[in-house]
């Protein structure tokens, strides 16, 4: 049996849903998927086979290509649907790739289309694309972002921000929250509590890394992990840092990530004289980042929305306590004082507050990594999520064949 995926963006291109793309697919063997997606990058190829998945990029190796997903998208879904007979086919997030999962549900009422909601941003975001206006908002992208919600059979959320999201939609099909989850092979705490709850530094290099990152054995360590855009909120974090200078001298931050707020925040750091507390390290590699995330001490994100927040439960499992703020899915899993602490949206005060609070209580920061790594244990690994989205495959194919 196949699938038909549609994602506007794939691997390489990382991001919490290609990630969760993967890695529930290759925990499946009873089906084969083929993907739909944008190329966007003209280094990447047209056609590759990535794990369990044939990936199919589309357009010419430009950001343009996600607008042209939508006709390019339905064109190849029927070239291939001509070819496979798909039952079921599974768009991922609303955006320009559901648009066209969308067209091929309503040229194929028979076949059942499952949405699944991971989207980060609000909805207001969308603006973007029409300069904010909100007449050309409501005319022109709004009735295509819902298109999907209308037709889907089923949907999935990986928060309870996004269910009520689709709720507000008018989705009339069933919904059920799949979270996403963390690989505990690389991302699960084996140092006991001894180490802090942290991945053994024989296994990752710890000390090794912590040479090159000149990183002194007196200095504790901030870190996030976080595409540099203003909805997660990394200049509060480095105006925080600020604010600890003078309080934690031998403190750092580092930043995991890039995006088009780079140069501002660089800036921002030279403007505060924090150019030896704070360091860039660029996009890494998604499994170059547990060992970052072992030779840290605080993990924080203040974000201002949230879809369900990935590397959040991955610093959890490593042993890491987390900061965030309470928007989005991070309430899902994060109770103040319980798997983490809540900081206040957009207000860098409240960040160093939480920060010092938990290097300066010791009974605080274990009770939390302690907590947290059972929640996440127990709640988040992929195979429980695998083995949830397969019984949804199941059931959507099962009705598919009644029809």
């Amino acid at each position: 049996m196949r699938i038909l995926i549609f994602s506007t963006a794939y691997l390489p291109l990382v991001g919490g849903a290609e990630i969760a793309v993967k890695e529930i697919t290759d925990r499946i063997d009873a089906y084969e998927f083929d993907l739909i997606t944008a190329r966007i990058n003209p280094k990447l190829p047209q056609f590759e086979r990535l794990g369990k998945i044939n990936v199919h990029r589309l357009g010419f190796g430009i950001k343009l290509d996600k607008f042209l997903l939508p006709i390019f998208g339905l064109v190849k879904a029927i070239t291939l649907d001509n070819r496979f007979n798909y039952q079921l086919t599974w768009s991922i997030m609303a955006s320009q790739a559901s648009i066209a999962a969308a067209f091929l549900k309503m040229l194929n009422p028979e076949k059942k289309l499952l949405l699944t909601l991971q989207e980060g941003d609000e909805e207001e975001h969308l603006k973007r694309y029409v300069f904010k206006i909100d007449f050309l908002y409501k005319l022109l992208i709004k009735p295509c972002h819902l298109l999907v919600f209308k037709r889907a059979d089923y949907l999935t959320a990986i928060s309870q921000a996004l269910k009520k999201r689709a709720l507000a939609n008018g989705v009339g099909c069933p919904i059920e929250i799949v979270p996403n989850g963390v690989d505990f092979d690389k991302f699960c705490a084996k140092g006991g509590p001894a180490t802090g709850g942290k991945v053994q530094s024989s296994k990752l290099k710890v000390d090794e890394l912590k040479q090159k990152l000149e990183i002194r054995k007196d200095e504790k360590v901030v870190i996030t992990v976080s595409r540099l855009v203003e909805k997660n909120a990394v200049g509060d974090l480095i105006e925080a840092m600020a604010i600890l200078k003078n309080q934690r001298p031998t403190l750092k931050l580092l930043i995991i990530g890039e995006g088009e707020l780079e140069q501002s925040l660089k800036l921002k750091v030279k403007n505060l004289k924090l150019e030896e507390q704070v360091l860039f390290l660029g996009k890494l590699l998604h499994d170059e980042v547990p060992k970052y995330l072992a030779v840290s001490d605080v993990f924080v994100r203040p974000s201002l929305s949230e879809g369900l927040g990935n590397v959040f439960l991955e610093a959890m499992a490593v042993g890491l306590p987390v900061i965030g703020t309470p928007v989005g899915g991070i309430v899902d899993f994060l109770q103040d004082g319980k798997t983490g602490l809540f900081c206040q949206v957009h207000n860098p005060k409240s960040i160093a507050e939480k920060i010092k609070l938990l290097l300066n209580d010791d009974n605080l920061r274990q009770r939390i990594i302690n907590n947290a790594k059972k929640l996440v244990k127990n709640n988040y690994s992929w195979d429980l999520i695998s083995q949830k989205m397969n019984h949804i495959f199941n059931q959507l194919n099962k009705l598919s064949q009644f029809n």
